[in-house]
């Protein structure tokens, strides 16, 4: 009895043992496990913001084995336990366990514990080999999309043929569609389409390269041999105010002689216009009148003038700028009305010979732009794609916009503020790149400089949007040849080779404008038409002369509105892509 009492405690006190030995060797496989984890991982930044491990990937976490193991898993764990113990208690040394590692000193180890470890060790080593294969596919794919992003952009700039002479620059990378795990290249949204868009921009970008040579400088009123005309030129403050100061002197010196003062200022009458088929343009004749403060008939536009050359010496010497507006209200009781000193204004830049921008007095913002082009306004940068619906209001002072950087590929000139703002909204400039620009009518002399600032640094086509009514035809001229008022300046406020896109007489049957939306044109209307006939700038272009002649036939006309009966988005989705893809303009 006494034996078996010792035999039962022997055995208890093994196999208590035992359980203590498996216990410590699940820690200690456990504590191998997480010091393997830790060790591949060392954050090292890979310069774009994300981190990688030291020499490789970083490999996913391995969770802790659990408490409660299998019954199975109990079953080999105690079997090899108590072989282990058996051979220490046997040969005298400890070894074995469930990563190999050796607890004892001189025992041989388990071939369970060996096995169970090695096992354990490979899963691990195959984990790591997926999880460092997936992260080395995804970064391969980071390095393909790089460089497919970096050969769109170099084939863009190939496109583009040296056009705009370095001042664009790549836009819209684009964003990339979800990977598709286990399949190449990712694919880049911005080629979702493309095709179609560049299907029919074919006929802009075609009509961009045609239409460079007429980008060229023009030759200059001296090269041509006319020299019965008058042009004004831009001037630093610095000459202008000495051009004012000798013309005061002049006329102080008539008053001292006892004769009356009197000035010498070019005839900006009608008759007084040519039309220069070589430049395009019409420009102001040499003659001039004298306005003499002795004359009954003159004596308040002569002193007018007088004030407004004082008016813009104090601008100038102090370095400002004032609009029309301001002007006038310095001295209500002279001028009476706006129309006076504005046209005085214009009589004192020509006298002076500068242009009107250079007299530091300017109109009130009225232009309007949006779309794909960027610039500095006084030290301000400016992205016209993030100005909203509205756009960017043309900045009167067009001399302190610089650094124009644009990706157009045409600039869209229209009419009405109503059109302007539909392609606002709907955001047509950024599925067919272009700048849309509108002087809401009449256009004044800001919108006209800005674009001829953009034609002249981007060189890409201008395409005209107006209505089909003789005005329509004569405001597009107005961009074009300049106007009669402005003459003097018409070397720097004209855009030659603008294209009539629409809406033009032959739209009206060509794309079904309803009956309701023709409107009758009254005799006005019939008596500008037919002015326009006889104008040289209108008989030089055969196609405008027929458009002009079928108005004049139907006795229709028809507002950029009338596209409407068929949907309000009608001119930005059906309209303008089937005129852009057909090159349908004259």
């Amino acid at each position: 009895m006494l034996r078996r009492r010792v035999q039962d405690d022997i055995s208890s006190s093994e196999e208590e043992e035992e359980e203590e030995e498996v216990d410590e060797k699940e820690e200690d496989d456990v504590d191998v496990d997480e010091k393997e984890d830790d060790s591949d991982f060392e954050p090292v930044s890979d310069g774009r913001g994300k981190f990688k491990a030291n020499s490789k990937p970083k490999a996913k976490a391995i969770p802790k084995r659990p408490s409660t193991a299998s019954a199975r898993s109990k079953k080999n764990l105690s079997a090899a336990a108590s072989a282990a113990t058996k051979k220490k208690s046997a040969g005298g040394g400890g070894g074995g366990g469930l990563g190999g590692r050796g607890e004892g000193g001189g025992g041989t180890k388990s071939t369970g514990g060996k096995k169970a470890g090695a096992a354990a060790v490979a899963g691990r080593k195959r984990r790591k080999v997926d999880n460092d294969n997936d992260d080395d596919e995804e970064e391969e794919e980071e390095e393909e999309e790089e460089e497919e992003e970096e050969e769109d952009e170099e084939n863009s700039e190939e496109e583009r043929e040296g056009g705009g002479r370095g001042h664009r620059r790549s836009w819209g990378k684009g964003k990339t569609a979800a990977k598709e795990k286990g399949k190449g290249k990712a694919k880049s949204l911005t080629s979702v389409g493309s095709s179609k868009v560049d299907k029919v921009l074919e006929e802009v970008r075609l009509l961009m390269l045609r239409s460079r040579r007429y980008d060229a400088p023009n030759p200059s009123l001296a090269e041509l041999g006319i020299t019965t005309v008058r042009e004004v030129s831009d001037m630093a403050p610095e000459g202008v105010l000495w051009e004012i100061e000798q013309t005061v002197l002049q006329v102080a010196g008539m008053i001292l002689r006892g004769e009356g003062f009197s000035y010498q200022v070019p005839t900006r009458s009608a008759t007084n216009q040519l039309y220069i088929a070589e430049l395009d343009r019409i420009v102001l004749s040499d003659k001039v009148a004298t306005r003499t403060f002795l004359n009954p008939r003159e004596v308040r536009k002569t002193a007018i003038t007088t004030r407004i050359l004082q008016l813009v010496h104090e601008v100038l010497s102090k370095g400002i700028h004032i609009t029309k507006r301001d002007m006038f209200y310095t001295d209500v009781k002279l001028f009476k009305d706006q129309k006076e000193s504005d046209v005085v204004l214009d009589d004192v830049a020509c006298m002076l010979g500068c242009t009107r921008s250079c007299l530091n007095v300017v109109a009130s913002e009225k232009g309007l732009v949006v779309g794909r082009v960027q610039f500095e306004e006084d030290g301000d940068y400016i992205d016209c794609t993030r100005m909203g619906v509205g756009g960017k209001a043309i900045p009167p002072y067009i001399d302190k916009i610089a650094k124009i950087q644009s990706d157009a590929k045409f600039i869209l000139l229209v009419e009405k503020e109503a059109a302007y703002m539909r392609l606002a909204e709907d955001r047509f400039y950024n599925k067919y790149p272009c700048i849309v620009i509108t002087a809401k009518g009449q256009p004044d002399v800001a919108t006209r400089l800005f674009l001829k600032k953009l034609k002249m640094e981007l060189h890409i086509p201008v395409l005209g949007l107006v209505d089909s009514d003789p005005y329509g035809l004569k405001i597009l001229s107005v961009y074009m040849t300049g106007s009669k008022n402005m003459s003097y300046d018409s070397a720097s406020l004209t855009t030659s080779d603008i294209k009539w896109l629409g809406v033009r007489p032959s739209d009206l049957d060509k794309y079904n404008i309803p009956a309701q939306c023709r409107l009758d044109m009254t005799e006005h209307d019939m008596r500008t038409g037919r002015q326009l006939l006889q104008e040289e700038f209108i008989q030089k272009n055969p196609e405008w002369v027929k458009e002009l002649e079928l108005m004049l036939k139907m006795k229709k006309k028809a507002e950029i509105q009338a596209l409407s009966a068929f949907g309000f988005q009608y001119i930005t989705e059906d309209y303008l892509p089937r005129k852009l893809e057909k090159g349908d303009w004259i």
